[in-house]
């Protein structure tokens, strides 16, 4: 087979399937097709909305990939390190539980396509706002989102506006989560109403309760 110039082999990102512990490894893409190695395989090029061995490719875009494992959106990148899921991971709860700092903050860690984060809750921002740095290091394809304008203390500067495929704090995943990349540098990922819209809220002094709808 002819490798297309935009095969890309720098590594492997494996993740545990379920309690038979099979795996899954993107190894590569061709073209748009994601070159898959499931159970330790040989590498077949799967295209978006295809199947191989109950892993489903949903999209690949760049040095990645959105499969589906057992209900579970994952994202794959080429040299990524593993991300595990199935009987080692919980299916996902319906509630979270957050307790403000001394500041009447609610600060939370979580993760974003299997990454570990911290994340804030802001309910005055519209989405969830990523630091460029931030994004950089998740290695987030943000740059292929829609191009906004963002007015900061030092004037206008470029953003993007993009779509997170799996974000998760606690035991709750959510997916398709409307998402900006800020210029400058932020402490926190700010958990805005792109995510909190999904959830009835209740707050009593220091503890806030936030329930999938």
């Amino acid at each position: 087979m002819r490798l297309h110039a935009s095969l890309i082999a720098a590594g492997l990102a494996a993740l545990s399937l379920g309690a038979a512990a099979q795996t899954v490894a993107l190894q590569g893409m061709l073209g748009s097709k994601a070159l898959l190695m499931v159970g330790g395989g040989a590498p077949r090029a799967v295209a978006p909305g295809e199947t191989l061995q109950g892993v489903k490719v949903l999209s690949t875009s760049g040095d990645q990939a959105v499969v589906l494992v057992a209900g579970q959106r994952v994202t794959l990148r080429v040299g990524e390190a593993p991300a595990s899921v199935g009987a080692a991971a919980p299916a996902g709860g319906d509630r979270i539980s957050l307790t403000a700092d001394g500041r009447g903050h609610f600060i939370t860690q979580g993760s974003i396509n299997q990454r570990p984060v911290q994340f804030m809750v802001d309910t005055g921002a519209s989405v969830v706002a990523i630091g460029q740095s931030e994004a950089d290091r998740l290695g987030l394809n943000y740059k292929a989102g829609r191009a906004v304008t963002m007015h900061t203390a030092n004037g206008a500067a470029p953003g993007w506006l993009f779509k997170i495929a799996t974000l998760r704090v606690g035991d709750v995943n959510t997916y398709d989560v409307d998402a900006v990349v800020t210029p400058g540098a932020m402490p926190s990922i700010l958990l805005g109403n792109s995510f909190l819209n999904r959830f009835s809220m209740r707050r009593e002094g220091d503890q806030m309760l936030l329930i999938k709808r």
